[in-house]
């Protein structure tokens, strides 16, 4: 009986590996592509947002479109991992699969990437949205969010002017605390000021990337209390202010929702040509998952990181609203080129922003 179990054990290993292997076998089985795994939080990459702009970058390097992602399952493919104390063992799961890149989005992620990187320094590793977790076999983006955020935070406030609303109040949404999400926030006040410099900001963070409930019944007490737009950075939990701004323009009041990562422009809609999104605050995750598997498959991969800013176009704003003017746009741009050449600087961390003349001094933005 004891051979009989010893014996098992050893074909239920083998049928195991045989398995794995023929997975990984049908993955590159006659496309010639190399493999990845992108893993997301809860939200997934039907967030509309940060997760559905990393996903379009892989689409795009494996020349697939949204409705037809033609080589997921073999070529590519995501996992979203419903609570962080799961992200170690799918990350691990992606490593023993074998795949030639596995991608990781967001600050959540780090510790989980880091631990499983270090354990397997042979597999190739990137994370986006952190750049504290050097390694040699972790690629690591950042952006400059905000820069990006300088600009609509202008577009707000010139908006306001446009609607000659008095005493204009602006509001922003975060997911959860972070140094990342500060720099949204940062940005947002910083570009608001320099349009209205006494201007009144209130700002609310959710908890979560994934509670719209929550974000639209905020955005609800706002729009009642007079804030005129919200700017939310907080991943699916953002859906809930642009809804709550729908609600609201279908009633014919005059406030607006401020979109973040993807232009969210169409998640406005309330009509066949109008929505309450005003314009989005580009962040082109896309350009940086497209970055990595690049460099895979060039044999360029490294342990780096890389920053998308104004200059490299990694950040922008969208100007998909015809109720955006072209003096608007253009003074946007006008302050965009005075980003890229150093003509204003736009702090990036709420220590540094605090410190700046008229930068309101009780915002809850934390610095890791």
């Amino acid at each position: 009986m004891k051979k009989f179990c010893v014996l098992a054990a050893v074909l239920l290993a083998v049928l195991v590996l045989v398995l794995a292997c023929g997975r990984q076998a049908d993955r590159q089985a006659g496309s010639g592509d190399i493999t990845c795994r992108l893993l997301t939080d809860a939200s997934g990459i039907d967030d509309k947002s940060f997760n559905a702009a990393a996903w379009r970058g892989i689409l795009q390097f494996y020349g697939d479109t949204w409705d037809n992602p033609s080589k997921r399952g073999t070529a590519y493919d995501v996992i979203n991992a419903p609570s962080q104390d799961m992200y170690i063992p799918l990350i691990q799961q992606a490593t023993d699969d074998g795949y030639d890149l596995i991608i990781t989005t967001g600050f959540t992620f780090a510790d989980a990437t880091l631990e499983t990187a270090r354990k397997s320094p042979d597999q190739n590793y990137m994370i986006v949205d952190v750049d504290y977790i050097a390694n040699p076999n972790i690629l690591q983006a950042v952006f400059a969010e905000h820069e990006g955020s300088y600009l609509v935070g202008v577009a707000a406030a010139l908006k306001a002017i446009e609607d000659n609303i008095p005493n204009p109040r602006f509001g922003f949404i975060g997911g959860i605390a972070s140094a990342t999400i500060t720099k949204f926030e940062v940005g947002y006040v910083q570009g608001i000021l320099s349009v209205l410099p006494n201007a009144e900001i209130v700002d609310y963070y959710v908890g979560s990337w994934d509670d719209p409930a929550l974000a639209k019944s905020q955005a609800k007490n706002w729009y009642d209390s007079g804030v005129y737009i919200i700017y939310s950075a907080a991943g699916a939990s953002g859906g809930g202010t642009i809804a709550q701004a729908k609600e609201y323009r279908i009633q014919n009041r005059n406030v607006w929702a401020l979109g973040v990562d993807s232009d969210q422009f169409e998640d406005g809609l309330y009509n066949d040509t109008d929505s309450a999104v005003y314009t989005s605050m580009l962040k082109r995750v896309e350009a940086a998952t497209y970055y990595g598997l690049t460099a895979v498959k060039n044999g360029s991969f490294k342990g780096e990181t890389i920053t998308l800013d104004l200059r490299a176009d990694g950040v922008g704003y969208a100007q998909t609203n015809p109720a955006m003017s072209s003096a608007v746009k253009a003074a946007i741009d006008e302050a965009a080129q005075q980003i890229k050449n150093g003509a204003i600087q736009v702090a990036a961390t709420h220590a540094a922003a605090k410190a700046l003349p008229g930068f309101p001094q009780n915002l809850k933005a934390l610095d890791d």
